[in-house]
């Protein structure tokens, strides 16, 4: 995956427009996990739930920590997943 350039910041989550400093941060701060540096810095929080960002943050935990990639959990998505239409949550549809 790109890493996007914005200015000097690199971009690892676009949704939320988190860079990797930011995350760098929060992993200097104690961050071990990537639900905990989603809760640290909104990255995952997005409309695309981590789907995006999710390798590019476990690589760096990776890099910085020594963790095993494979031990290092996917983000935890909250529902919905997709954005749904109130009208489909309330059963109607149409004109009603």
């Amino acid at each position: 995956m790109d890493i996007e350039k914005n200015g000097e910041a690199l971009i690892l989550c676009r949704c939320e427009e988190v860079t990797e400093e930011e995350v760098l941060q929060a992993i200097r701060e104690g961050c071990r996990t990537l639900d905990e540096v989603k809760r640290y810095t909104r990255a995952g929080m997005g409309l695309c739930q981590g789907r995006t960002c999710g390798k590019l943050i476990a690589a760096m935990i990776h890099k910085h920590t020594g963790i095993p990639i494979e031990r290092i959990l996917p983000i935890t998505t909250r529902f919905p997943v997709k954005p749904v239409m109130l009208k489909v949550l309330s059963g109607l549809h149409g004109d009603e």
